[in-house]
């Protein structure tokens, strides 16, 4: 028999998830006099002990390959030196597939979730990215619009830190930034190349401070933030909105609590969360006044979907039967290429911030005749990083051998790679979704997704106009085009479904209540103190990376339920 812990006390708002949004609505909540409690279903972060930005591969056993990785990382993390962050295959929590598709999910279970060590690229939404209907007649306008979400960007962005320069771009609006920091080598050519084919490479936004803001340092340019970063000077929710939460006094974590399903009264409303406590393997409530979810678009959804009662038989604020549907992510499409111009270059210190210093925002936004809708940005790679393992194996190896003559070719060639990843819009179709495996439970009983997920012709093409720009891209520089980025995820000629790791628009907002799930202030229809405020409510998936949306959005939710309570409407 399962033993249920019930707790006494009705506990303010329970936010469920730490990541971007649930770690902005900590920070929120907190600011304006709210006990919040927060519910992660992964360990606490200790950035001292977790992070290794400054370990070098020869002071680690086998250099951070193999066995030791796995020792410490199980099977399908990223690797021994990047920030603990969750897995591809999460042991015990598994899902499925329908036939016919392809689509890839990854979970984190830490606090601060993706956070801790995503690429802290920062593009605020479109105008039209909250419009699509309006636009191009595709997909469904948002209930808000850029100008309900301006003034929660600008607080987002001048809180988190964004680099960046005002260009007056449409596809790119300008924010609230830091000072950017001046381009490698191989950017510079690229801007050249770039310019020559009328496409604008243009500083690029980062959440990583270039000056110290709210109590965070600077960079100090190791280049190695995907490891995690000690001085908080990348943005992370953990350590930008989390730990300094908790010490208001205001903020209760619970760590290792994986959210059951959600409890409701008889009117219908949340009355307490239902949890697994992880270490002891028991089923525990926690009583609540209103509750944030927060725990990734498809985790969301699934919580929401198993949350079943006499009043909500198909899952909970899922009257409408939208929940889970319109599931989208990124279209992702990379090329890399040699460049001669690079090749022999002395070395110098070329690390920067963590990932590109420039990039290329869409530029054919009002072109009649290309064969696809709306568009996509330009990610950029190269310089001289730290090797890592496999660096000079596969096609980067230009000539076998060993000795003098092969280490002659790897310093020749050393730093003179370039890689160009699209970021692409996704318009929501009806053959992708996720709902919940009929047969299927995870490792605590809790029935688990199976995800159905299609692309249509709009991205196929799409990242077929990538492709050959990219290659347009290399020769302009003088290069040669050397292969797929990600050959295991990009041979079909676009990324598989959630493989960049944006997943959005499982639990979408909307004015009627018979076609969406939520309000505009991410509220449910169907259930006053019940809120949404990751990915999951976004209608679009643009050619932004959705995280800055994120902080935005759930900081405007956050405020509306902090006044909704304090007029006694929650």
């Amino acid at each position: 028999m399962v033993q249920i812990q019930r707790s006494s006390p009705v506990h303010d708002v329970v936010v469920i998830g730490s990541g971007a949004g649930g770690g902005t609505a900590v920070k929120v909540l907190t600011d304006l006099g709210i006990n919040v409690t927060l519910l992660e279903a992964g360990p606490m972060l200790n950035p001292s002990k977790d992070f290794k930005e400054h370990v070098l591969p020869y002071q680690v056993d086998h250099r951070g390959a193999g066995e030791h990785a796995e020792k410490y990382f199980g099977r399908q993390q990223w690797g021994y030196f990047e920030a603990p962050n969750g897995y591809w295959d999460v042991p015990g929590e598994p899902y499925t597939v329908a036939k016919d598709a392809e689509f890839r999910w990854f979970r984190s279970r830490i606090l601060g979730g993706r956070t801790n060590h995503y690429g802290r690229i920062s593009l605020r939404f479109s105008d039209y990215d909250f419009k699509p209907y309006s636009f191009d007649g595709l997909g469904t306008d948002w209930p808000i619009s850029y100008e309900d979400m301006a003034p929660y960007y600008d607080k987002a962005e001048e809180f988190i830190g964004v680099t960046g320069t005002r260009e007056g771009i449409r596809t790119a609006p300008d924010g609230v930034f830091l000072p950017p920091i001046a381009p490698r080598v191989h950017e510079i050519l690229i801007q050249k190349a770039s310019r020559k084919l009328g496409i604008p490479c243009i500083p690029s936004r980062m959440a990583m401070l270039t000056k110290p803001v709210h109590g965070r340092a600077a960079c100090h340019y190791c280049g190695q933030c995907g490891r995690g970063c000690k001085t908080a000077s990348a943005f992370s929710s953990s350590q930008a909105m989390i730990f300094p939460a908790m010490k208001t006094g205001k903020l209760t974590v619970i760590t290792g609590a994986m959210a059951r399903e959600l409890l409701t009264d008889d009117a219908g409303k949340v009355r307490a969360v239902s949890y697994v406590d992880k270490a002891t393997r028991t089923d525990k409530q926690i009583r609540c006044r209103a509750v944030m979810v927060a725990a990734s678009a498809c985790e969301s959804a699934r919580l929401l979907l198993n949350s079943k009662s006499t009043k909500y038989p198909n899952g909970i604020a899922n009257g409408s039967g939208m929940v889970g549907r319109n599931l989208t992510d990124t279209v992702g499409y990379g090329l890399s290429g040699q460049i001669p111009a690079l090749e022999g270059m002395p070395r110098h210190n070329s690390d920067g911030i963590g990932g590109m210093h420039v990039y290329m925002p869409w530029w054919e936004l009002d072109k009649k005749n290309k064969d696809f809708p709306r568009g996509y940005h330009i990610e950029i790679g190269g310089g001289f990083g730290i090797p890592q393992i496999g660096s000079f194996n596969g096609e980067n190896a230009r000539h076998e051998g060993y000795g003098a003559p092969l280490k002659k070719e790897i310093r020749q060639s050393y730093g003179s790679f370039i890689g160009l990843s699209g970021r692409g819009d996704m318009i929501p179709n009806e053959h992708s979704f996720c709902e919940i495996d009929p047969r299927q439970v995870d490792q605590w009983g809790i029935p688990t997704l199976r995800f159905h997920f299609r692309w249509s012709q709009h991205e196929i093409k799409q990242a077929q106009h990538m492709r050959e720009t990219f290659q347009n891209i290399i020769q302009a520089m003088g290069g040669k085009v050397m292969g797929l980025n990600h050959p295991e995820r990009e041979a079909r000629g676009v990324s598989v479904g959630g493989t960049i790791i944006h997943e959005a628009g499982t639990v979408c907002m909307g004015s009627d209540p018979r076609k969406s799930v939520l309000n505009a202030f991410c509220q449910a229809h169907e259930v006053n103190n019940l809120f949404v405020c990751d990915a999951a409510p976004f209608l679009t998936n643009p050619d932004k990376n959705v995280t800055l949306t994120i902080v935005a959005n759930a900081w405007r939710t956050s405020e509306h339920l902090a006044e909704e309570m304090r007029k006694g409407n929650v």
